[in-house]
């Protein structure tokens, strides 16, 4: 069945030890339950595996009748106890669970006193004022309670990058003020940068865990331990979010941080290509076929003992890295380091809140060599949007903070409006006389793929359109990207020399990973971009990069990874002010 009958096989016994506490069983039997849970979760092989080789006792806390229950499960793939229990339980009393702060004994409690079944019920009840008279329960309870479900609502859907990376480094600078942790990292999705990940996973090395332990809970973030072991911490924070912490011991460390970071499909494929060699891999290490242990106390090891190339982070979803680390064929994915200036800013010339000169001296502070000042055109009123007249106004002020800062360079750009009839919102002449042009599509937004996708193509088709802005129109978790036929959208990029943006404004991040490899397989060429409006936003080009990696993506397929110069022959027209 493979490592997920662990997780599996955990959860079965998690329920099965919180049915039988509704059910007033004895404790003993509730926290042999548990314990099996939280040693299966956690064992260095497959229990599968395990029972094969009649080896499942040397798991701690599994003694004779779990290890017949896991050989029911293996075999049969139920255990008939935990069935039996879920036929017994009234519907829905189960999931009440997953309120933050309602155990199993307050669940059946709500279900048997008012016949509460579902977390809406639970809401309502707490809302009337209805839970403050049961038993061991007052005022303060119906609070906590609703505290917890308004949690629940809030972590019930994935969490963009841009508001875990924040919270997790805000975490990581935290327990740097434990004197027992050795090294910190995140994992999981969040450490491959995906657009939106789930929990955060932390995981930290000392020779004193509980130490560590102890201190995670405590810090000032934290609104509720969940769960705490003598090596892992569960927590959520105030605004609802999950955060898991491990601690182990520094010769295994490598391991821990590659098992952790994931994804599960790219650590399947590792784990199949050590069995190939002889070797169980898992995260406390290597096994050999002996009992003898390759310990990974660098995340590098891990990939040398497989004879791999190392693999960063953002790579691994099993997306063909795994071949390309064997082949040495991995693409060197683009760095910060490599970035020379941005590309899409805005200043108080349309609805920035920075000037041209804060948003140049900030830029320049980076260590860049430039920047496009991309204010809105007159369309777009709602962002003061600029006219032909206030467009020549503002070239004055640009010129002035060129001789100010040079030999550092602002080009003068727009950000044109892509009308709904597919023309542009200033004219040819107009655009013409411009450094750069970002060509975007803010308004009809619904219209169907042809028109759409026809409107996208005009603007490329146009000599003087750089660069398309924010390609696909996502917010994240507020709107859908348009009805675009992506693929003539490359085919045109290619052919016309038009560079797609990677906004890495973190509600945006458009192109996404999936867009941007699309776009490095094809040839097109990419601009990593923030489209800021304030010099604080300057600093989310790690989201957009983030993205580009994700994507393959190395220096020569973006266009701001080279000198002003070379930028110059990059861009489709030729530059005429900033020349």
């Amino acid at each position: 069945m493979g490592r997920s009958s662990n997780k599996e096989l955990a959860s079965i016994f998690r329920e099965l030890a919180d049915m039988l506490e509704m059910k007033g069983d004895t404790i003993y039997k509730i926290i042999a339950y548990r314990k099996a849970a939280d040693n299966i979760e956690h064992a260095t092989q497959d229990v599968a595996v395990l029972w094969q080789q009649g080896r499942l006792r040397e798991v701690p806390g599994i003694g004779e009748s779990i290890a017949s229950k896991i050989q029911e499960y293996l075999t049969t793939g139920r255990v008939v106890l935990h069935d039996q229990l879920h036929e017994e339980m009234p519907p829905g009393v189960l999931s009440l669970r997953a309120i933050p702060g309602v155990g199993p004994k307050t669940a059946w409690l709500l279900y048997q006193r008012l016949g509460i079944t579902s977390v809406a019920e639970v809401e309502r009840a707490a809302k009337e004022g209805k839970l403050r008279g049961l038993p061991g329960m007052g005022e303060r309870s119906e609070e906590k309670i609703l505290q917890g479900i308004e949690m629940l609502h809030r972590r019930s859907e994935r969490i963009p990058l841009g508001i875990a990376l924040p919270v997790a480094q805000a975490l990581l600078a935290g327990l740097r003020g434990c004197p027992q942790v050795l090294r910190l990292s995140t994992a999981g999705s969040l450490r491959r940068c995906k657009p939106t990940v789930g929990d955060i996973d932390v995981l930290a090395v000392s020779r004193e865990p509980q130490a560590v332990v102890r201190f995670f809970a405590r810090l000032p973030e934290v609104a509720e331990v969940v769960s705490q072991g003598d090596t892992k911490s569960t927590v959520l924070l105030e605004d609802g979010l999950q955060i898991d912490l491990m601690v182990l011991e520094e010769t295994r460390y490598g391991s821990l941080l590659q098992h952790f970071t994931g994804s599960k499909d790219h650590n399947v494929h590792l784990r199949e290509l050590a069995l190939d060699q002889g070797l169980s891999l898992s995260e406390y290490g290597f096994t050999r076929p002996d009992g003898g242990m390759i310990l990974c106390p660098e995340e590098e090891d891990v990939y040398l003992t497989l004879e791999l190339d190392y693999i960063p982070p953002e790579l691994r979803e099993d997306a063909g890295e795994v071949e390309a680390a064997r082949e040495r064929r991995l693409p060197r994915l683009v760095q910060s380091v490599d970035l020379k200036g941005d590309l899409h800013v805005h200043s108080t010339w349309s609805d920035g809140v920075s000037n041209i000169r804060e948003m140049a001296q900030a830029a320049k502070a980076r260590g860049y060599e430039y920047i496009a000042v991309t204010d809105h055109t007159k369309s777009l009123g709602i962002a003061r949007g600029l006219t032909v007249d206030r467009l020549r106004e503002r070239q004055a002020e640009i010129e002035e903070v060129n001789r100010e800062l040079a030999p550092f360079r602002v080009l003068s750009g727009v950000e044109v409006e892509v009308k709904a009839d597919g023309t542009l919102d200033l004219p040819d002449d107009v655009l013409a006389k411009l450094d750069l042009v970002v060509a975007s599509v803010h308004s009809g937004l619904r219209q169907e793929r042809d028109r759409i996708t026809g409107r996208v193509l005009a603007a490329m088709r146009n000599p003087h359109v750089d660069i398309i802005g924010h390609p696909t129109g996502v917010i994240l978790g507020e709107r859908e990207p348009y009805d675009l036929d992506f693929a003539a959208i490359l085919r045109e990029a290619v052919a016309t020399g038009t560079a797609l943006e990677i906004n890495s404004m973190p509600n945006r991040l458009d192109l996404d990973d999936v867009h941007v490899r699309q776009a490095v397989a094809a040839g097109a060429m990419l601009a990593i971009s923030t489209d800021s409006h304030r010099v604080e936003s300057l600093e989310a080009i790690g989201f957009g990069l983030a993205m580009a990696r994700r994507g393959w993506a190395e220096p020569a397929s973006v266009i701001n990874t080279v000198s002003f110069p070379a930028l110059l022959s990059r861009l489709k027209g030729q530059p005429r002010l900033a020349s």
